[in-house]
C-alpha cells in the first residue's frame, strides 16, 4: 500500500467514526471516556493539534464543530445530559492522562 493510499484509508476511517458519533447523540461523552478513554472533545482536540502541526489556525470551537457537525453549544443543549454520580465516580477512576 502506498503512503497516499494509507492516508486516504485513514481519512475515510476518521470520517466514518466522526459520522457515527454524530449519529449516536444518545451516547454521552462521559460514557465514551469511561469505556474507551476518549470522547468527541478529545477527537476534536486531536484534530485541532493536527491542524496546528500543519500551520493551520483553528480554535477549540471550530474543531468541535467539525466533529459534532454543529456548534458545540447547540449540540450540548440538544443532547448532553447531566452525568450521574456513578458516571462521575467512574470518570475519576478512569480519567485519561491526555
Amino acid at each position: 500500500m502506498t503512503d497516499q493510499e494509507t492516508l486516504e484509508l485513514e481519512a475515510a476511517a476518521f470520517r466514518r467514526l466522526r459520522d457515527h458519533l454524530r449519529n449516536r447523540t444518545d451516547v454521552q461523552n462521559i460514557d465514551l471516556m469511561n469505556l474507551s478513554g476518549f470522547c468527541r472533545n478529545c477527537l476534536s482536540n486531536w484534530y485541532m493539534e493536527a491542524a496546528a502541526e500543519k500551520g493551520i489556525e483553528m480554535d477549540k470551537l471550530e474543531a468541535r464543530e467539525i466533529v459534532y457537525g454543529m456548534p458545540f453549544p447547540e449540540w450540548k443543549s440538544k443532547y448532553q445530559t447531566e452525568a450521574t454520580a456513578e458516571q462521575k465516580a467512574a470518570f475519576e477512576v478512569n480519567k485519561p492522562d491526555h
